[in-house]
């Protein structure tokens, strides 16, 4: 919790102790598979992206791992030795097996319980927080380590964001947040590169759902997709509750401004993918400034320069 005299969000925008309770209380419900569908597919993509990689990662952790999204997609001979962390417990319980071996810890992401230099691989998928613990995962990398990780971008869930915004301005003269804030792609850069990894990849991409309407969106977020992953609105100046005819108005407006010509409502996840390295002198380094040999502006004629090499 924050010290005394400061702001509950001075520190952290988000309450761990009622995070530690829903992604416990998600873990406990009945077939949470069916709720585990985008986290499948970004883990999915994150295995991806390690594959990619050609080499073998004697010992890598998971950070924020759920239920091992991430590791049911990986080899042994991609990963020989799995650490998975997460702070709920009852998420580890419920893990899906997988074929590497694996370590299960309870542990708060972001205060990881492990030494400097001990992993060769890190990587995560949609923890909540991730920007908060990338310092830590730095630490406890090996130089010429690497960090994979996925989390939800600014745009994600725009359409209910703005309809729920919309409609409590018009209903109740203002409005608060009921989804989790997201981080920027232009922050990632320079969270990354400050927290000490260099060769840095950011890319975005896009997960449209279509719902029948509001309303199952918001049950899809709260009792199936969001609570079953642990992800709800966390956040100290979150509203405990919305009225109905605040809902109500909400679900025209969203049918309005974003509904499809088949009735239905999209909802859209954007997710940022990075990928950020340790230093290591074996590491390729970027040639002096003023060492090309080649202008840019010589690019508009080398396609002339290739006809002439022809001849």
């Amino acid at each position: 919790p924050p010290p005394a005299g400061a702001s509950p969000g001075a520190l952290n925008p988000f309450d761990r102790r009622l995070k530690r309770k829903q992604k416990n209380w998600a873990a406990l419900q009945a077939e949470p598979a069916k709720c585990d569908y985008l986290r499948e597919e970004v883990g999915g993509r994150i295995a991806d992206r390690v594959f990619d990689i050609t080499r073998t990662f004697p010992l890598a952790l998971d950070v924020g791992s759920g239920r091992g999204y991430i590791a049911q997609h990986l080899t042994k001979e991609t990963v020989e030795k799995l650490i998975q962390v997460d702070i709920a417990e009852n998420a580890l319980k419920n893990a899906v097996e997988s074929e590497i071996p694996t370590v299960r810890v309870v542990a708060d992401e972001e205060f990881l319980p492990f030494k400097e230099d001990t992993f060769d691989l890190v990587v995560s998928s949609l923890s909540h927080g991730l920007c908060v613990c990338v310092l830590q995962i730095h630490q406890v990398l090996k130089p010429n380590g690497v960090f994979i990780g996925a989390m939800f971008g600014g745009d994600t869930l725009y359409e209910l964001r703005c309809s729920l915004q919309l409609a409590e301005l018009e209903r109740e003269g203002g409005f608060s947040p009921h989804v989790s804030p997201f981080t920027a792609v232009a922050d990632l850069g320079h969270l990354l590169s400050r927290a000490g990894f260099n060769t840095l990849t950011v890319d975005t991409d896009e997960i449209q759902v279509n719902y029948p309407g509001l309303f199952e969106v918001m049950e899809d977020l709260q009792g199936k997709y969001i609570l079953c992953m642990g992800e709800s609105n966390c956040s100290w100046n979150r509203k405990p509750l919305l009225h109905r005819e605040t809902m109500l108005a909400a679900a025209a407006i969203y049918q309005e401004m974003y509904g499809n010509s088949n009735g239905s409502v999209p909802a859209t996840f954007q997710i940022y993918y990075m990928i950020g390295w340790k230093y290591h002198e074996s590491q390729a380094k970027p040639a002096q400034r003023g060492s090309a040999t080649v202008s840019f502006g010589d690019l508009a004629k080398i396609e002339g320069l290739l006809k002439r090499g022809k001849k």
